[in-house]
């Protein structure tokens, strides 16, 4: 026996990357060159192709893991691929002869064929597929469902897609049949062993007769459809259906076109992209693969985002789409392209606008005393080395107006029977970077104290400006403010960010005259817009919430209460 340990190779500037996906199990034979598994950096995806034949031993990585160049990816035995060549050679002998007697063969196959079908009913069974091996004793979500109750269903191909904190995988089928039941639903959770679907074994694939009036009997196949391989835990080479393909009288009715469209109708794509496909409500049966063997790629979801989105504004309003102009007609030109960011920006803003409808709530704070008592906290400001700004005072004036309101504090489920209320205040603050927009999150912010939060606004802003916001930085916002204060306006209607159902945009502080005790007085008015989601909130209740914010800001004593 010759082992061999398949590294990753050089992957030049990367240091780290991911493991996506994985192309092989344990068990399988693989060819010189065949895709192991997928990596994916910053920048790119790639397959890593087996640099010699052999069969998989062991492997060494998981969805999720970091590697780099030199770390152990899995093991070959080389010297079972002889041994599968051998198999071949006896299976491509066998075709060779059944070729030589196909036309005895079909006699005895129009002969036998009511015997054929007694044989498929008394060799049907029903098995339970549960779920194979994870790998731990957790319990992981069902994503998505693939097949339903009444389809036929081949070897291997997909049933589920479950996803555990660091990756998504898809559960294959092990036996070819019909659907019975399916026993679970999206949003499951399972585990080892948990019952996926209960499957009426087929043996058609061994004993009902070809649409092209091929052999009926195939000495090598088993009520599952699965080659009985000379060499034991190994499946029949693929050269094998290849050359039984090309034997036959080349019919696009016969067992090659459904498996054409087993092929056509799995989803190459991976787990960052499905999860990706999720967050838009993208279906990746729709989509294109522009990646290697048609793999769909981030990009592609991207450009299916903007297609439909174009399509659906263009047919909301009885018009198609603009179409694009030659402009260096008319003097010079510079393509410049766009950031991730602003692309994928522009994609989310683009379905809040068309899919919620905005009510804008327009108010003026008095935030003369206020600003008064920023001034005085300056020296200790100085000592803290913490910049005190009007920001962290809107945060806490937010925190104090969601608990007051609490209908803010909400997301709609998408079957819009019922709002998902949440017990905690998790605030999102709008950051301009020189790559787009971001919204890192200030997380439990009633909790926090005007020096807290003005420390924390500082440390996620930097953050934010070198591109170093984590994941977890940016996600479970119940609100945002997005303030144009430093550069000026005297007002703007903000974009909800869904889930959210609110947002508050912050414009620039001016001195106007007030009609206070009989006469005008000058007095700091700060600007501010309540843009919401009227399918979650009524008229009156951003009325409500929006005089309650703009009391609390005029006597900051509302804020220790």
């Amino acid at each position: 026996m010759s082992i061999e340990n398949i590294t990753v190779p050089d992957l030049g500037d990367a240091t780290e990357v991911e493991v996506i996906e994985l192309l092989v199990s344990v068990g399988q034979l693989v060819a010189e060159n065949e895709s192991l598994l997928v990596l994916e950096s910053d920048k790119a995806a790639m397959e890593i192709p087996a640099p010699m034949a052999g069969v998989v031993k062991s492997i060494a990585v998981n969805l999720g893991d970091q590697v780099s160049t030199g770390h152990a990816m899995l093991t070959l035995d080389v010297e079972d691929t002889e041994k599968a060549a051998s198999a071949a050679s006896e299976a491509e002998s066998s075709i060779g002869a059944k070729e030589a007697g196909k036309e005895k063969q079909q006699d005895k196959a129009a002969a036998t064929e009511p015997d054929s079908a007694v044989a498929v009913t008394a060799n049907a069974a029903s098995i339970t597929i549960e779920v194979p091996d994870l790998g731990t004793d957790y319990e992981v979500e069902v994503i998505e469902v693939h097949v339903k109750t009444g389809e036929k269903i081949a070897v291997d191909q997909a049933l589920i897609t479950l996803e555990s904190d660091k990756a998504a995988m898809e559960v294959p089928s092990p036996e070819a049949g019909i659907v019975e039941s399916v026993l679970l639903v999206e949003g499951d959770k399972v585990k080892t062993g948990s019952a996926v679907l209960q499957l009426l074994t087929d043996a058609t694939t061994a004993t009902a007769p070809r649409d092209d009036g091929a052999a009926t009997t195939e000495p090598a196949q088993g009520v599952a459809g699965k080659a009985d391989s000379p060499v034991p835990g190994l499946q029949q080479p693929p050269v094998t259906e290849t050359s039984l393909k090309s034997q036959e009288s080349g019919s696009g009715n016969g067992p090659g076109a459904d498996a054409d469209e087993d092929r056509r109708d799995r989803i190459y794509a991976g787990p960052a992209v499905r999860k990706l496909a999720r967050e838009l409500g993208v279906d990746l049966h729709q989509v294109s693969g522009s990646g290697a063997k048609s793999r769909i790629i981030k990009e592609d979801i991207h450009e299916f985002v903007k297609t439909q989105l174009s399509t659906a504004a263009g047919a909301g309003v009885g018009v198609a789409p603009a179409a694009d102009i030659d402009f260096s007609q008319f003097g010079e030109i510079e393509k410049l392209p766009r950031s991730k960011i602003h692309k994928l920006t522009a994609v989310i803003m683009q379905r809040n606008w068309t899919t919620i409808p905005h009510v804008a709530q327009f108010n003026e704070a008095d935030v003369t005393e206020l600003e008064d008592f920023r001034a005085e906290l300056k020296p200790e400001s100085e000592r803290r080395g913490v910049k005190l700004t009007l920001l962290p005072f809107l945060l806490k004036a937010c925190t104090k107006a969601l608990i007051e309101y609490p209908q803010f504090n909400v997301s709609l489920h998408s079957s819009g029977e019922y709002t998902i209320q949440k017990k905690y205040v998790h605030i999102g603050v709008a950051v301009a970077t020189e790559t787009g927009l971001v919204v890192p999150v200030i997380r439990n912010a009633d909790q926090k104290t005007i020096w807290q939060l003005a420390a924390e606004l500082v440390e996620l802003t930097d953050k934010a400006k070198q591109r170093k916001l984590s994941r977890d930085d940016m996600q479970g916002a119940c609100f945002t403010i997005s303030s144009l204060g430093a550069i000026g306006g005297t007002g703007f209607i903000p974009i909800v960010n869904a889930p959210e159902v609110a947002i508050l945009g912050v414009g620039k502080t001016a001195i106007k005259p007030v009609f206070i005790d009989d006469e005008f007085k000058p007095r700091k008015m700060l600007p501010l817009t309540l843009s919401y989601d009227h399918k979650a909130l009524n008229g009156v209740d951003g009325g409500l919430f929006s005089t309650y914010l703009v009391k609390v800001l005029a006597d900051i004593r509302h804020l220790s209460l």
